[in-house]
């Protein structure tokens, strides 16, 4: 068996979430859901890509965890004075923004979560209603995506370099500072989504396009709407029938589902590519801004990164999609709809972005659990 082979084999197998040809191996046992271990291809991985030591990426990984736990008490425990929150990797803490007229007995109870606090100007909630507002704002071509961003306490708007001083642009700009405290940054590139034309061995296919399955759900898999509408059939890597696109929504939302039968199963496991080894999926809770997250897809296989932020709307030619999380990690066309995942939790399904993994880009994705929640899905677990 060639090499190529064996690995188009794999991706029958465990296809990231889960399809697999009848033949193939059974699904692994399920393994312990409390203080699981890191794996060492996981670890080499963390080193690989954020230069630390294998003691630091351990640490890395239990802080985020801890701070992944703090984060609803921490919102809580702010209330109406809670301004955001994000990971910072060089503390190794989850760090809480609250507003100037917070009451020091709040501060306090936000301290007591284990948070670090910082004072910002505006709440979460008014950063979202103005948010909300330049939502319904029709954005030009230049206009690449825009989000809450908690450490400046504004709405942050991409702009493509090249397009800066353009007038739709710069009246978009306008309108935007008119609906609330905006923060303007420059991106190299406009995002596209990452499907591709057909190329024979990948995992999965609606027609001539490709796209990378997201992760395994009872009677299915999620992966991301702009691979295919309501109604159309999937075949796997091999071309043969998985089963049908049951839910699809793109552009607004980029997110769908497929019941998987025919034969294939679904197993809870993100496909390591043989540079890390694959990894089981324990549960969704959601990382905050700043952790690690690493994503696995057909063409690029496996790269990690950061979160960078949430809630973002992002201006894909096709339309407008809310809601979408944007990390550091590369992609490319083929890529979409795969898995993001930190530690072992899932996180979401690729969407789109720019550049590549020859020379970096960003790359959002549809969060996991709006998916579930939209279409009463549960999420196959470990």
């Amino acid at each position: 068996m060639s090499t190529g082979l064996a690995s188009l084999l794999l991706i029958g197998t465990w296809a990231a979430v889960g399809a697999g040809p009848a033949s193939a191996a059974p699904a692994p046992e399920a393994a312990p859901t409390s203080e699981a271990p890191a794996s060492a291809a996981l670890l080499d991985a963390m080193q690989r890509d954020f230069g630390l030591t294998k003691a630091g990426a351990e640490a890395r990984l239990a802080a985020e965890k801890k701070a992944t736990a703090a984060e609803p008490k921490a919102v809580r425990a702010a209330g109406a004075a809670y301004g955001g929150s994000w990971f910072d990797a060089d503390s190794g803490k989850l760090t809480v923004a609250v507003t100037s007229g917070a009451s020091a007995a709040t501060l306090d109870s936000v301290r007591a979560t284990g948070a670090a606090v910082r004072t910002v100007e505006h709440s979460a909630r008014q950063l979202d209603a103005a948010k909300a507002r330049i939502d319904k704002l029709d954005a030009p071509e230049g206009v690449s995506n825009w989000y809450v961003d908690a450490e400046s306490s504004s709405v942050v708007v991409g702009v493509v370099a090249a397009q800066r001083a353009d007038n739709d642009v710069q009246a978009f700009l306008a309108k935007a500072r008119a609906a609330g405290p905006v923060t303007v940054e420059k991106t190299a590139k406009a995002p596209e989504t990452f499907a591709a034309g057909t190329v024979g061995g990948d995992p999965f296919y609606t027609g001539n396009v490709r796209c990378s399955i997201g992760f395994s759900v009872h009677g299915g898999f999620v992966t991301a709407g702009h691979c295919g509408g309501a109604g159309q059939g999937v075949s796997g890597w091999d071309r043969s029938y998985i089963g049908n696109i049951q839910g699809s929504s793109f552009p607004e939302n980029d997110y769908a589902w497929v019941n998987v039968g025919s034969g294939w199963w679904t197993v809870p496991v993100v496909l390591g590519w043989g540079t890390v080894s694959d990894q089981l999926v324990r549960g969704s809770n959601e990382a905050p801004v700043g952790a690690s997250i690493c994503r696995s897809g057909s063409t690029t296989h496996w790269h990690c990164g950061n979160v960078l932020a949430k809630n973002e709307t992002v201006n894909y030619s096709q339309g407008a999609v809310r809601q979408m999380t944007k990390t550091s990690v590369c992609a490319e066309p083929g890529d979409s709809g795969g898995s993001f995942i930190s530690g072992d939790q899932a996180q979401g399904v690729t969407s789109g972005g720019w550049g590549n993994c020859s020379t970096g880009g960003e790359t959002w994705y549809q969060p996991i659990n709006e998916i579930l929640n939209r279409y009463g899905l549960t999420l196959h677990t470990a």
